[in-house]
């Protein structure tokens, strides 16, 4: 199955802190590079991904980010996208692990595309971690 994006992450240094009994929190701030079939550009560098894990063990995912770049045929255009992408487990991450995403964008017809419901599948590679959206119920 082909992903409509796959999100090239690159990390940079992460701000922690241990909240005892209630938990810790760890904010990833993060860039990176964007391709797939209706779209290509960047991360801008304001992304964040804020993990919060709870007295439980579970981890709440949840990242916030900007895409700059244009929409690919038959769209076409300069625009933006708006993520916000959430997943939730327990212990390590498993892998690949799911998120659900919510998207955000000034391009019309990318608008109705980006509507539909989409998955997130997170993938480590040889050249760091890619986020993938595939569309739900597609195979």
């Amino acid at each position: 199955m082909t992903p409509v994006l796959d999100v090239h992450v690159i990390t940079a240094d992460a701000v922690q802190f241990e909240a005892g009994a209630a938990g810790s929190v760890v904010m990833i701030p993060f860039h990176g590079t964007v391709t797939g079939t209706v779209f290509e550009g960047i991360v801008e560098p304001c992304g964040v991904d804020t993990q919060v894990v709870n007295p439980a063990g579970v981890r709440r995912m949840s990242a916030r980010y900007m895409l700059t770049g244009h929409a690919l045929p038959p769209y076409e255009g300069d625009c933006h996208i708006y993520i916000e992408n959430n997943g939730w487990f327990t212990g390590s991450p498993p892998l690949p692990f799911t998120t659900v995403p919510t998207f955000i964008t000034d391009h019309e017809g990318l608008r109705e595309l980006l509507s539909r419901p989409f998955i997130g599948k997170g993938f480590v590679e040889e050249d760091g971690l890619h986020i993938r959206f595939y569309e739900a119920g597609k195979d």
